[in-house]
């Protein structure tokens, strides 16, 4: 078994990386060449944690694993630790033998900014000119990151529950030479994209702060009650998802669904976008949504891809197992 450490993987995963695995497996997922199995995420009363676990199968890249792991609350302020904790694992599909166990806790932060990244690519006007960051936390700047690599942004606004945070996604604008403008939610609609990365249960962006011609990426619901953005929204909007199973049920869709303004039927695949099987903004003054529930293969991709990079390397701690 290979063992890929938390330590090694700044060192060799890169944002392009995993953007590039994320885009594919995405593909694969829409073509039907790999698929997610149900997740699995409980409290479990202690620490008030919330644990579980994410796996699929890729029969295109022969990918087979699950991420264990979730969020600690209490890790930062009591351990010095960050608060979401996971941990990869790959098996051979062929054997069922375990072939490697990798590092998950900045492989996370990276994919789920890739998803979104990923979505700006396909979705976004190609003249989009200013991004809107709903939420300012440690994933935030992940995301404003990867983002910004995706068009020719002259401008990043953001906002945040606890506006003393926003120096967190201003540093990143400013090291890319951007402008930094913090706004109330009604300024939102000067924005050509808005990624919405908060793990709140109340919806703060609503359908009349979007303006014609946006693309929002709800990158922070992933468990059933959260809400970033008005269920209305979702009904203005063309939706498009990771896993529209998991976007009904655990995603931002959840309540547009409940509420009767959407149906199943309604929320297309990225991937099928990639793949050109669906056509995706149909309109310069049409609102996309990206419903990013993050899927246990995107874990697998980018596990995948940093494991082949750290045998290139000669990085992977081979063991006896």
């Amino acid at each position: 078994m290979l063992i890929v450490p938390e330590r090694d993987i700044a060192d060799l995963m890169t944002r392009d990386a995993a953007f590039d695995a994320v885009e594919r497996v995405f593909a694969a997922m829409a073509a039907g060449d790999a698929y997610n199995f149900p997740v699995v995420r409980e409290a479990i009363g202690h620490e008030e944690a919330l644990y579980g676990f994410k796996g699929g199968f890729d029969q295109s890249g022969l990918t087979l694993g699950l991420k264990a792991g979730g969020y600690w609350p209490n890790n930062l302020e009591k351990r010095g630790i960050i608060n979401h904790q996971s941990t990869i694992f790959l098996f051979d599909p062929d054997t069922g033998k375990v072939k490697a166990m990798i590092g998950g806790n900045l492989l996370t932060a990276l994919r789920t900014a890739a998803a979104s990244s990923v979505s700006i690519k396909h979705l976004a006007r190609p003249d989009a000119k200013v991004i809107g960051m709903i939420g300012a936390g440690h994933q935030a700047t992940f995301q404003l990151r990867a983002a910004l690599e995706q068009r020719n942004f002259e401008k990043v606004i953001g906002w945040n529950y606890h506006p003393d945070m926003l120096p967190n996604i201003e540093k990143i604008a400013t090291e890319a030479g951007v402008p930094f403008e913090a706004v109330e939610l009604e300024g939102m609609r000067q924005a050509d994209v808005i990624i919405s990365i908060t793990s709140a249960f109340a919806p703060s962006l609503m359908a009349d702060h979007v303006a014609p011609g946006t693309h929002v990426a709800c990158m922070g619901t992933d468990t059933k009650g959260k809400q970033e953005v008005e269920a209305a929204l979702l009904a203005k909007a063309a939706v498009f998802t990771d896993e529209v199973a998991q976007s009904i049920t655990i995603g931002e869709a959840q309540h547009a669904v409940a509420q009767g303004l959407i149906a199943e039927a309604d929320v297309a695949q990225l991937g099928a976008v990639i793949n050109g099987t669906d056509a995706g903004r149909t309109s310069e003054d049409q609102i996309t949504l990206f419903d990013g529930t993050g899927v246990g293969l995107q874990d697998l991709a980018v596990a995948a891809a940093v494991v082949d990079l750290a045998v290139e390397q000669g990085i992977a701690i081979e063991v006896d197992f």
